[in-house]
């Protein structure tokens, strides 16, 4: 659906930053290689980028939260974005103002 644009999502620069560096060290450079190149041909699917001022907010979200910095930068961005739900298996999301729901 995203990939059509039946739906809109959003990924972070600090998810793709992530994904690049955990499939670097596993030497995966080939799936890397098809995985960045696919998410141009997701016509619902946009990249945030975060920001300084995006990332303190984030530290401040982790501390209130009792969140860790990963989930704190998802966090802040959805609430930036004013996303309607945070789709994840991440139980870490639950109970926040922004609903979870499991892919």
């Amino acid at each position: 659906m995203l990939r059509d644009g039946e739906v809109n999502g959003i990924i972070t620069d600090f998810t793709i930053h992530s994904i690049v560096v955990i499939m670097g060290s596993l030497n995966r450079l080939s799936e890397l290689k098809t995985f960045l190149s696919s998410l141009p041909a997701y016509k619902g699917l946009h990249i945030y980028y975060t920001t300084i001022a995006e990332e303190v907010k984030a530290v401040r979200i982790a501390t209130l939260r009792d969140l860790d910095m990963d989930d704190a930068v998802q966090y802040s961005s959805a609430l930036s974005e004013k996303a309607e739900e945070i789709i994840s298996f991440d139980k870490h999301f639950d109970g926040l103002e922004i609903p979870r729901r499991e892919p």
